[in-house]
């Protein structure tokens, strides 16, 4: 991989080129993915275009890092704080020809969360394959408890076009009717706004759209899926969000987040999910 600092809507970002011809664009406000386009020139996340960049604020797209809440669920800001903060880049692991970028425990985010900690966001690009690793240490002296997400954009033609396989027979918490019960769909649909939580199956999801398969996968330490697109009438009032740009993107997230990790002193913790071109 070979990496260069560049300005990305006015903010500090880094460009990896992969030797396939591939390219990642990651913000360092949040340690971002924002854009991944694969060798045949094909762009594989979603950024919004009216997405705010001030380098405070989250962005919208490409694919968030929630921790160490999930949306609403505690006392934080929603999806937590690790999304709006500067992380630094640790460049290309020698090992594992990873590229790394750190956050560690600081005044601001021991305001909010009162634990120290460091995470690392790693990123290995090989040929038409993606894997997102989040990692969290515990570098305190006492107990901690979070839950993650990796909170993927994935670019789509035309969502009435996609469908996604993999989840039949998956345990299914629809929030929009908090109603749960097991999926019955062979593939799933989207004609209106969408977003549910599943316990993760063991087989990779397939994203299918006329223009080809995405195949989709993450550790067992995410345990479970989130599917969401907000649909025409959410997606009109997000003021991050052209009205038809629900149109263009499917969410499909990796997450650990009706049990929450507990970890000890000393003790870190790793999930990935994995975006394959099949």
């Amino acid at each position: 991989m070979d990496i260069s600092s560049i300005e990305f809507r006015g903010q500090p970002a880094l460009r990896a080129a992969g030797a396939d011809g591939s390219v990642l664009t990651v913000s360092l406000h949040g340690a971002q993915p924002l854009s991944w386009i694969t060798a045949d020139g094909v762009e594989r996340l979603y950024l919004s275009p009216t997405a705010v960049f001030d380098g405070q604020a989250p962005i919208r797209g490409g694919v968030p890092i929630c921790c160490p809440q999930f949306n609403q669920r505690g006392m934080l800001p929603k999806h937590g704080f690790m999304r709006n903060l500067p992380w630094e880049n640790r460049g290309v692991d020698a090992a594992s020809g990873e590229l790394v970028l750190r956050l560690r425990d600081s005044e601001a985010t021991r305001s909010l969360w009162p634990h120290p900690f460091e995470a690392r966001l790693a990123l290995a690009m090989t040929p038409g394959q993606l894997r997102i690793t989040l990692s969290l240490l515990n570098t305190g002296h006492a107990p901690l408890s979070f839950a993650a997400a990796l909170h993927t954009y994935l670019r789509v033609d035309d969502i009435a076009e996609v469908r996604l396989e993999g989840l039949q027979g998956a345990n299914r918490w629809d929030s929009l009717r908090d109603d749960r019960h097991v999926e019955t769909a062979q593939a799933l649909r989207f004609a209106a706004e969408f977003d549910s939580v599943y316990a993760a199956p063991a087989k990779p999801l397939r994203l299918l759209q006329p223009g080809g398969t995405l195949e989709i996968s993450q550790s067992a330490s995410c345990s479970e899926t989130v599917v969401w697109n907000p649909g025409a009438a959410l997606s009109a009032k997000l003021a991050d969000m052209p009205d038809d740009g629900f149109r263009h993107m499917l969410c499909v997230e990796a997450g650990r987040i009706d049990e929450q990790v507990l970890l000890m002193p000393g003790a870190s913790w790793q999930g990935w999910q994995q975006l394959r071109v099949s």
